[in-house]
């Protein structure tokens, strides 16, 4: 167990964020560290925190929202959902004197999703996410630049010293902090408890579901697709539900940032909208959790599905916190090929094909070479294997150990 403190990536994006917009929000899933992010953050420390959790703050936040903001102090509110009159009050504070850096806000909810907040704090406000650990944070990397946004205008390989192969109980694990630094002893307990909160707090905040039940199997046929192409239709099938209800709950699940749905990369851009997304779970760890896999090891049919699901969760981290002018998408052409992840920024692009094994084979690089004929803008493709050598295999083609591509 630790009580050390460890880097964000997300941290630079939130001070640029600070010294450009009056408000900066952080969002993402609860307990991600988003608490401990703001009163432990060193710039952060001459700022006056508030956190609505504590009733007596909450109270008194109801009571006189204008005079709860009416300060020139620089002002920290975790858990800012919780009362929505503060934020009009906000709006109004804001309005009356701008300056960079007033208001820094937290809240385990999509702020987008709730009633009045989006209108209350739109042309103010800038908006982050903070995911899960990814392996840059757990390893104290976060000084480094991200080695695929490098590798994207560079494609230099500078050492792979420190690659290794990530082990299945590294997938299972996760990056929910309290997990993935071993500040509990019992993990499966541990989730079994953060399902509970979510499906008692979290939801009910977010709408009224008169059927918990169908919800929470809704939620475990979601991990159990983690990874694969989204079909509600097949999926309302499965729990029993009508296809708009399922569609309303799968949203419910994303505003609580539980699950989210990467977009198909295709060369017209406006139909990306309109192709069925891939499903994937915020978490790795809480994924295994809810698919009821106790123990993952390499012979798990779900093992692929589990194991994609961590890279975009590593990946999708990395991009939302410390590359935030690039965009994930994943690639698929009628079934024929594929390509796991798409990394877009500007006019260049970098494909990404994840092996969970140790070796790889030609087969393996079909969809990494389709990809390249196809998009000229393409700067390297890169088979991403569970194991430790670095080999080029051709103009813009590479193999490389997963764990270097995700540091």
């Amino acid at each position: 167990m630790t009580d050390r403190y460890f880097a964000r990536d997300i941290a630079d994006t939130v001070l640029r964020g600070l010294a450009t917009m009056p408000v900066v929000v952080i969002t993402g899933m609860r307990q991600t560290g988003k608490s401990t992010f703001l009163q432990r953050q060193p710039e952060f420390s001459g700022r006056r925190y508030i956190s609505l959790d504590d009733f007596a703050q909450l109270d008194a936040a109801r009571r006189d929202p204008d005079g709860f903001v009416d300060t020139d102090d620089q002002i920290t509110v975790d858990e800012a959902q919780k009362c929505p009159e503060l934020l009009v009050a906000i709006k109004k504070a804001v309005d009356r004197n701008r300056k960079p850096g007033q208001f820094l806000l937290s809240g385990s909810s999509n702020f987008s999703m709730l009633k009045g907040i989006s209108e209350s704090l739109a042309g103010r406000a800038v908006y982050f996410v903070m995911h899960p650990f990814n392996r840059r944070e757990i390893r104290g990397n976060t000084a480094e630049r991200p080695f695929l946004r490098q590798f994207m205008f560079d494609q230099k390989i500078l050492t792979t010293e420190g690659s290794h192969t990530l082990m299945p109980d590294d997938i299972a694990t996760g990056g929910m902090p309290s997990v993935a630094i071993d500040k509990v002893a019992h993990k499966s307990i541990w989730f079994k408890g953060y399902e509970q909160t979510y499906l008692e707090r979290d939801v009910r905040e977010l709408s009224r579901i008169s059927n918990i039940i169908a919800f929470r199997q809704l939620l475990h046929l979601a991990a159990l697709r983690t990874g694969q192409l989204l079909s509600p239709s097949g999926l309302s099938r499965d729990a029993k539900l009508s296809v708009a209800t399922t569609s309303r709950y799968l949203a419910l699940l994303e505003a609580s940032f539980v699950l989210y749905r990467l977009s198909p990369y295709l060369n017209n851009r406006a139909s990306r909208l309109i192709k069925s997304p891939k499903l994937y779970m915020s978490d790795s760890g809480l994924a295994c959790h809810l698919a009821g896999i106790q123990n993952l090891t390499y012979d798990n049919p779900l093992l692929g599905g589990i194991f994609e699901t961590y890279v975009a969760n590593n990946l999708l981290s990395i991009i939302d916190s410390a590359w935030t002018d690039a965009s994930l998408y994943f690639w698929n052409i009628q079934g024929r090929h594929e390509v796991d992840f798409i990394i877009e920024e500007g006019d260049k692009c970098l494909a990404v094909e994840v092996k969970a094994s140790a070796r790889w084979q030609e087969r393996d690089l079909e969809g990494l070479r389709s990809f390249l004929t196809a998009t000229p803008t393409c700067a390297a493709a890169i088979l991403a294997y569970n194991g430790r050598d670095t080999v080029k295999l051709g103009a813009k083609l590479w193999a490389m150990p997963l764990s270097l591509a995700l540091s």
